[in-house]
């Protein structure tokens, strides 16, 4: 008797296929070369191991499936940096790169979108991860797919187990057995450093379950989360994304998907784990003795000095602000302008001007009772523009 059925059929794969439209190379072009990019050259400063070149598919019809580790207790600038990186890398070819499996939490709160962005994990090709979705993610005909299988536990793990991995879900390795298709471990170095010393107590965790928060930081960093601007630091940490070993567990066992049990999908995982977590311990033993490279950073900074003060956390929110003004008011959306930020230090001024809603990020805890409403209302103001917020 079949140990693993079918749950979705094909009729059900054909018809969420809607999924794969709500990517738009455009938007992620603009926001790389207009806000990103300069948080890229001058302040994480990306650097990336083995991927001169991305690897082919090893089945031409079924994805590779990337994997990495996340960074604790921050948001997820990993992920972010590590994508339009990535993209900027390859010239936004999608044979050459990659759709990533995002918590639904992060594409339904406007909180979790950087600087309160509408419909910005989607529209830069995130896709909400449930099983449906990513099974049908499998068929998807360009590039690659990007998981992090701790997923909520890897954020909450916090800095006492930094570059330690959390227990992996099952999802990415029964699509690996099913379809036959490669899975490409990458390490995340120094990430762990972008909010630091922000720790994770189980037993903390388990009293703010209680009333719907998934974890708890505790650290000085939590002091400032008064001031809504802090919610989305970083400090800057010289990330190393490092290719690891890629993995074949299809050839691992002679049995078919179907026929596997729980404990055999289970026993592959557990090896799979195994071998990032060497592959991690690696990495981070080569590339995470300086974390914040500070001789580099200055060098960098100096560099490219043209882009002061917008390279610096606490003005991060003009950029990103004043990038949605211009891509959904003056909808640049729809008339494929180039988005054009001005980011000498004269312009502070005109684009705090243009987006006073900025100010709320500074205001102590008066600023979230402002920034949140506001997330929503412009949510809804702007549904009717097209841009994707809910899956189809």
């Amino acid at each position: 008797m079949p140990k693993q059925p079918s749950i979705y059929s094909a009729e059900d794969i054909e018809n969420n296929k809607v999924i794969f439209d709500n990517f738009d190379k455009n938007y992620v072009r603009n926001i790389n070369e207009s806000a990103f990019q300069i948080l890229e050259d001058s302040y994480f400063r990306p650097v990336f191991v083995g991927f001169d070149e991305m690897p082919e598919r090893n089945n031409p019809n079924h994805p590779i499936i990337l994997a990495s580790n996340h960074s604790g207790m921050a948001f997820p600038w990993d992920g972010m940096l590590f994508g339009s990186a990535m993209f900027r890398k390859y010239d936004y070819d999608p044979h050459k790169t990659f759709r990533a499996m995002i918590a639904p939490r992060l594409s339904g709160a406007p909180v979790m979108h950087p600087f309160f962005m509408k419909g910005s994990w989607k529209q830069a090709g995130g896709v909400d991860a449930t099983f449906l979705n990513f099974e049908t993610m499998m068929h998807y005909p360009d590039g690659h797919l990007l998981i992090y299988p701790e997923g909520v536990p890897g954020i909450a793990k916090g800095f006492n187990r930094k570059y330690q991995l959390q227990r992996f879900a099952t999802s990415f390795i029964r699509m690996s057995l099913k379809y036959k298709t490669d899975i490409l471990p990458y390490s995340t170095v120094n990430g762990e450093w972008v909010v630091p010393f922000v720790y994770s107590f189980p037993w903390v965790n388990r009293q703010f379950r209680k009333v719907g928060v998934p974890f708890m930081a505790i650290g000085l960093p939590t002091l400032f989360l008064i001031f809504p601007w802090a919610f989305y630091l970083a400090f800057p940490a010289n990330m190393h994304f490092v290719k690891g070993t890629r993995i074949s567990p299809w050839q691992w066992t002679d049995k078919d998907y179907e026929d596997l049990t729980e404990l055999e999908i289970a026993t592959i995982r557990d090896k799979v784990k195994e071998q990032m977590q060497q592959d991690l311990d690696k990495a981070v033993q080569q590339y995470g003795k300086k974390p914040y490279a500070i001789k580099g950073l200055l060098q960098k900074m100096w560099q490219h000095r043209r882009y002061f003060p917008y390279n610096l956390p606490i003005f991060w929110p003009l950029l990103f602000h004043e990038f949605e003004r211009q891509w959904v008011q003056e909808r640049k959306f729809e008339t494929k302008e180039k988005v054009n930020i001005p980011t000498h230090w004269g312009s502070f001024w005109l684009l705090l001007w243009r987006n006073p809603i900025v100010l709320a990020y500074f205001l102590p805890i008066i600023g979230w009772f402002i920034l949140i409403p506001y997330g929503k209302r412009k949510w809804k103001k702007y549904n009717d523009l097209g841009l994707p917020l809910e899956e189809n």
